[in-house]
């Protein structure tokens, strides 16, 4: 191999790199410009949480928890007096609860649900309930 031979080799491997390099460097702006969109993004959606928290009233979280709560503590009164009809409103003043017009259709919709699961029955007529035996 002689000097020109090894010149145009590397000459031809500087070129082929220089275009790699190249390459390479409009691959990083595209990705850079793609980041800066991304976390632009990211800023966006944390402000938005954070205003939408804000603006959320603090047991808005607990509801779905104090829900399962609820249901918990009639299942309960219902265990500990198998034997005892329960009227909506008696089952509130038991548990603690509202008696309000619209706390009493709430219960009134759960205990519907119990007695359509075969947890609850319906003695006689009325909007009576008790655990079924």
């Amino acid at each position: 191999m002689n000097v020109s031979e090894l010149l145009r080799l590397l000459q031809t491997e500087h070129d082929e790199t220089a275009a790699r390099a190249d390459n390479l460097r409009e691959q990083i702006g595209r990705l850079t410009t793609a980041l800066a969109e991304t976390e632009a993004r990211l800023a966006e959606l944390a402000a938005t949480r954070k205003v939408i928290a804000s603006l959320t009233p603090p047991d808005h979280a607990m509801a779905p928890a104090e829900t399962a709560t609820v249901y918990q503590r009639i299942v309960t009164a219902f265990n500990k007096h198998p034997r005892k009809v329960f009227r909506v409103r008696d089952l509130h003043e038991h548990l603690g609860l509202p008696t309000d017009e619209p706390s009493i259709n709430v219960t009134r919709s759960r205990l519907g649900r119990l007695v359509r699961q075969g947890f609850l029955e319906q003695p006689g007529r009325g909007r009576r309930y008790q655990k079924r035996t």
